[in-house]
């Protein structure tokens, strides 16, 4: 089969995250992950240049900011711009699939800290609810 009907095939498939075979859980793991989550979440703010995107993910590692850059910019969602510059300079922004995807994120993002009140009162009742149970 050559490279246009394996297009034409996986255009047709339906995608179901459910499914372990889907490529979308791929996607969706970068996405959500700790690291993916936060880096599009950073970028959604505006472009950011390494390690200016490390100090606004505060606690990633060099290593794994990389490696989450990397992953985004072949899923589409982040754009690498290498200017050749002494020294380089490399921007990263959010493509329009980026943004898409980081707008939702971002709701959910301030939806969750929005409602740490009740998060943290609940974990009290439960800490409380298994240390009694002992």
């Amino acid at each position: 089969m050559d490279s246009t009907a394996q297009d034409q095939a996986q255009a047709e498939v339906a995608f179901d995250v459910f499914s372990r075979q889907c490529v979308s859980r791929g996607t969706l793991e970068h996405v959500t992950g700790r690291w993916g989550a936060l880096t599009l979440g950073a970028l959604h703010d505006g472009s950011f240049r390494f390690n200016e995107l490390r100090r606004r993910v505060d606690g990633v590692s060099e290593k794994m900011l990389s490696q989450t850059l990397h992953a985004l910019e072949r899923d589409g969602l982040v754009h690498r711009d290498a200017q050749p510059t002494n020294p380089p300079r490399v921007d990263y922004r959010l493509t329009p699939l980026g943004r898409e995807i980081a707008d939702r994120l971002m709701n959910l993002i301030h939806f969750v800290e929005g409602r740490m009140d009740g998060v943290l009162e609940a974990r009290e009742r439960y800490d409380k609810r298994v240390a009694g149970g002992r």
